[in-house]
């Protein structure tokens, strides 16, 4: 069966150098200029890979990755101008599949996009992202030790930033800034108190562990 690619792009030079070589690769292309298009697409269509530009003239990537992610699916492939190391990271903690720098090759990208979709199809709706923790997207579950964590939406992507990252180190005002960006400020006890809440469900399923490591006067991270 062919499959299917959203390709989110304002600029039709790039969207004709990726239409194109997915094209001669068998993929269909639906190709939208804005976020909101994407986004009302994905509510009446099904796509198997978002292809998406950070620099969007209505909606910032970043915020229509937050959009997809709530519902788990499909993976998504980010394209990005911006060379600062934080836009590559940013997107990967969110939950983005990969990236591609501009400029970039069109074979390099058909090559992500079907290293992507072959991942996608090995692991189906899940997808193991930090040993003991297995994250189902699709049901907006985590698995601890094989046992399901009974989350609140907060402490789901409190979770999840965590999971996509293990060994990293956010301070509160990143944690507030990633996983809650509709609060519109910082407040370090309500990071702390999810945290809490967070380490008693998990000591729940293992008390002999505590996967989230407090570093001092500087912020959490999840233990490798």
């Amino acid at each position: 069966m062919q499959k299917k690619i959203l390709l989110i792009e304002d600029e039709s030079g790039i969207a004709d150098t990726i239409i194109y070589p997915l094209s001669t690769e068998g993929f269909s292309t639906h190709w939208v200029t804005t976020g909101g298009e994407g986004l009302a697409y994905l509510k009446s269509e099904s796509a198997d890979l978002v292809i998406l530009d950070i620099g969007l003239p209505d909606i910032n990537g970043f915020d229509v990755l937050r959009e997809i992610r709530k519902t788990g699916q499909p993976p998504v492939l980010f394209l990005t101008a911006r060379s600062d190391e934080i836009d590559r990271i940013l997107g990967l903690e969110l939950g983005a599949d990969d990236y591609v720098m501009k400029p970039f090759s069109p074979r390099e990208l058909a090559a992500r996009v079907k290293a992507i979709l072959r991942r996608s199809a090995e692991s189906g709706s899940t997808k193991i992202t930090s040993s003991p923790f297995q994250v189902d997207y699709n049901k907006r579950q985590i698995t601890y030790f094989g046992r399901k964590i009974n989350l609140t939406r907060i402490e789901y992507d409190l979770l999840i930033l965590f999971v996509n990252r293990p060994g990293w180190i956010f301070t509160r005002d990143k944690i507030m800034d990633l996983a809650w960006p509709e609060s519109g400020e910082s407040f370090d006890r309500t990071v702390d108190t999810h945290i809490k809440t967070l380490r008693t469900k998990l000591k729940e399923i293992n008390p002999e562990i505590d996967p989230i490591e407090t570093h001092r006067g500087v912020g959490y991270s999840l233990r490798e």
